[in-house]
């Protein structure tokens, strides 16, 4: 079984179909979308192309974090005030989040933190939801889940079932020349560590197999063309591609041990979830490589192309972890110190983020599941990590 969104249109100036689209969902849209997105334009092309096809919307421009419960209380009265119909979410995956808890809410009463680890199943069918990302790397347009800050204790409440699946999703890569490069390089090794954590899950199937497989290949080869040159449309759309099967890869085979360690350091620290997995990524590979030899032996002949063929499992492996490291070293990513995280409250914050990892049932699906105390070593080994 693959879980995939009802309609998904990609390619270039695919965004321009949202008036339509929108018209097929009903009469008035809400749109949650941020500052950002506002000042660029999108909002009010999107807005235009909705007036073209008679149909009216509310406007939500809230979100300017991490999404959070916050965020959801406040779109979903205004959602609720103004009658509306459906929901748009434009913009990176905070957007897109906290659309799909709307969505969902809106027709199913409660707390969104009540449906996490299946505790509440979502009931009744929430409103549609046409979701255009203008990142390459969340890949949330094509996943069943969403994550949400519960903001009295510090978590990331990773929330997922079919209800949070979008019916509709616009991937244009044109939307997504206007990333900085920190953007695109965050939400690029992101896109990477979803692809890598499908496949190497214990929950891989072939399906998500051929797209995680897919994913890798594409990031692999344009990522760093995207991040160096950030003009260069034809790197963007295979990084939009990308993403999108990565997500799709996650959606149904899960993530492990990096999204189960990134979480709790995005709700104490504030580290975009992008920066996170990447920080953990290189390290969190080289802890489990002797559990999926043979899986990341096909990630580093991806990296060197033919040039892998002649080598054995274990050695195509250590390149995969290597290639990784290298790759986060080139588009500049900081470790956690550098970040600016300090020494003293991340030590304070270990035996908490190390429970909150593992609640959050990701570094289950791990080809090496670790203890608790390996989780806490592998923070601090993260904490002044040399890419």
């Amino acid at each position: 079984m693959l879980l995939t969104p009802g309609r998904i249109l990609y390619g270039r100036q695919s965004f321009y179909n949202i008036g339509k689209e929108a018209r097929e969902q009903g009469k008035k849209a809400f749109i949650i979308s941020d500052k950002v997105m506002e000042g660029l334009g999108y909002v009010a092309e999107c807005v235009q192309r909705l007036q073209e096809e008679n149909v009216k919307c509310v406007i939500y421009l809230g979100v300017e974090t991490e999404p959070t419960d916050v965020y959801v209380r406040e779109a979903l009265e205004i959602f609720q005030k103004e009658n509306c119909d459906f929901v748009i979410s434009l913009g990176g995956g905070s957007c897109i989040d906290t659309a799909k808890a709307v969505a969902v809410l809106a027709t199913n009463d409660g707390y969104i933190g009540d449906f996490r680890g299946g505790g509440k199943i979502a009931s009744h069918k929430p409103v549609p939801h046409i979701a255009i990302p203008t990142t390459a790397g969340t890949g949330s347009e094509a996943t069943d889940a969403t994550v949400i800050t519960n903001t009295e204790n510090d978590v990331k409440m990773m929330i997922k079932q079919p209800a949070f699946m979008p019916n509709v999703a616009i991937v244009d890569p044109m939307l997504t020349l206007s990333s900085p490069k920190s953007v695109t390089a965050a939400t690029g090794v992101d896109a990477l560590s979803h692809a890598i954590e499908a496949y190497i899950s214990r929950k891989a199937h072939p399906m998500t197999d051929m797209l995680a497989l897919s994913a890798m290949k594409l990031i692999v080869s344009n990522l760093l063309s995207a991040y160096n040159n950030p003009e260069n449309l034809d790197a963007r759309e295979s990084m939009s591609l990308g993403a999108l099967q990565a997500g799709m890869a996650f959606s149904n085979a899960s993530v492990c041990l990096v999204h189960g360690m990134s979480r709790p350091i995005g709700a104490l620290f504030h580290v975009p979830h992008g920066f996170s997995n990447a920080m953990l990524l290189p390290a969190v590979l080289e802890f489990s490589k002797e559990a999926c030899i043979h899986r990341l032996a096909d990630l580093g002949r991806i990296f060197i192309n033919h040039d892998g063929e002649q080598l054995s499992d274990e050695e195509a492996a250590q390149v995969a972890v290597q290639s990784v490291k290298k790759l986060c070293s080139e588009l500049n990513i900081p470790n956690l110190h550098d970040w600016g995280i300090k020494e003293e409250e991340f030590e304070q914050s270990l035996d908490k983020m190390a429970h909150d990892a593992i609640d959050s049932g990701s570094p289950g699906n791990n080809p090496r599941i670790p203890t608790k105390e390996e989780l806490i070593h592998l923070y601090r080994v993260c904490y002044r990590y040399q890419f």
